[in-house]
């Protein structure tokens, strides 16, 4: 298999979402890791565009909806990933509701 850790390995920044669901949402208790060149300590975590706290761990438990990326020296910047709070997302959440809101904001392409 592709090992992570191999020097000819990755040349991108992957941002790596548990469980993979899109879109993510927060009731799904999501984890981000990081994935890229340098250690864990080299990460740096943005949200919403801002550099954010989480910075030096290559992953984390997200708390709150957003746009979270991180960034690794080698490898650069990884791509978004979009974690919703759970209104208006299609998927039936753990308490039944079956009203999905016209304004989701989500794209029509994953």
């Amino acid at each position: 298999g592709w090992c992570p850790l191999s020097p000819a390995g990755a040349q991108t920044t992957q941002l790596l979402v548990e469980p993979p669901w899109i879109p993510a949402v927060l009731w799904d208790r999501v984890t981000l890791t990081c994935r890229g060149s340098g250690t864990s300590r080299d990460t740096t975590w943005y949200k919403n565009g801002w550099s954010w706290r989480q910075n030096g761990r290559d992953h984390f438990r997200v708390t709150e909806s957003g746009t979270y990326s991180c960034h690794r020296p080698g490898t650069g910047s990884s791509p978004p990933v979009r974690v919703v709070n759970g209104e208006g997302v299609g998927r039936v959440p753990p308490t039944p509701r079956l009203w999905v809101g016209p304004d989701s904001g989500l794209p029509a392409h994953g």
